[in-house]
C-alpha cells in the first residue's frame, strides 16, 4: 500500500517563498538596471543631435523655444543622463554581488 502525501512542512514552504522573493528583487533588479541604462543613454547623447532642434517643442512653444535650444539646458540633461548611468552602474554591482557572495 502506498502512504499518503505529507504536506510541507512550514520551514519548506517559507524556504520556497524565501527562494521566490530573492529572485523577484533580482529580475526587479536587472530590469532597473536595463530601464535606467537605457534612459542614461538617452539622455546622455540625443540632446546634442540635430533631431533635437527638429522637435515639436521650439516650434509649438516660442517661449520655452531658447531654453530648449540652450546649451545649458541640453548640458543639464545630460547630466541626469550620467546620473542615471551611474545608477544603473551601482545596481549592477549591486545585483552581481548578490548573486556571486557566498552564502
Amino acid at each position: 500500500m502506498t502512504t499518503p502525501a505529507q504536506a510541507p512542512s512550514a520551514h519548506e514552504t517559507g524556504k520556497k517563498q524565501n527562494r521566490f522573493v530573492r529572485w523577484h528583487r533580482r529580475v526587479l533588479g536587472f530590469c532597473m538596471v536595463i530601464f535606467a541604462l537605457e534612459i542614461g543613454i538617452f539622455l546622455t547623447v540625443f540632446p546634442w543631435l540635430a533631431n533635437w532642434d527638429q522637435s515639436w517643442v521650439p516650434v509649438h512653444s516660442p517661449r520655452f523655444a531658447a531654453v530648449w535650444v540652450s546649451p545649458y539646458f541640453r548640458a543639464a540633461l545630460s547630466g541626469l543622463g550620467l546620473l542615471n548611468i551611474w545608477i544603473a552602474a551601482v545596481e549592477l554591482i549591486s545585483q552581481l554581488k548578490s548573486i556571486f557572495a557566498p552564502k
